[in-house]
């Protein structure tokens, strides 16, 4: 049965570049896994007066984290930290499910990939992402991380083109799969 990798852009932006990153991987992951990313737009601000029962979006996110086998985070790098929307998404994968059943991301394998317009190529906020996805008791694939500098250099006619760093992704991809099997 083949694997399934759910990708979470932590961007909600249609053209963010780490959605073209997400695009890229899955394109190189091709028929070796499902790779689906997620849309979670979706998912309100965390608010415990809605918590139970979880709103539609919550709750469809979390079936989704429950079928993957492994979940790849693109990244980006706001003020030197990981996106709000991406924070808020996972605060809510945080919070139980129900009485008897607790937050999805325990256990999970994670990926992470950034590429963005500065010179630090999101490597700031994947090290806070890590800590969090830590504390939530996730498995991290803490090596290789994957962190693309100078986004705006790579878009070519409006899509990204990798060039060099292609390899670098690809390498990741075989690493992640490989990962997902242990």
């Amino acid at each position: 049965m083949a694997k399934k990798i759910l990708a979470v852009v932590g961007s909600l932006r249609e053209g963010s570049f780490n959605r073209m990153l997400a695009m890229k991987a899955k394109e190189l992951v091709g028929d070796e896994a499902e790779f689906e990313i997620l849309d979670y737009s979706g998912v309100p601000l965390l608010n415990q007066d809605i918590e139970f029962p979880a709103p539609e979006a919550v709750a469809t996110a979390r079936e989704k984290i429950k079928e993957a086998d492994g979940i790849w985070i693109f990244c980006p790098e706001y003020n030197h930290f990981f996106s709000g929307v991406l924070k808020n998404f996972l605060d809510w994968m945080s919070r139980p499910v129900s009485n008897t059943e607790g937050q999805v991301m325990n256990g999970k394998k994670i990926a992470i990939s950034g590429i963005s317009p500065g010179m630090s190529g999101t490597a700031l906020a994947q090290d806070h992402l890590v800590t969090l996805l830590a504390f939530l008791n996730a498995d991290i694939m803490n090596m290789p991380r994957l962190t693309i500098p100078h986004a705006m250099g790579l878009i070519k006619d409006g899509k990204l083109e990798l060039g060099e760093s292609e390899k670098y992704l690809l390498r990741q991809k075989d690493a992640f799969l490989k990962f997902i099997e242990e």
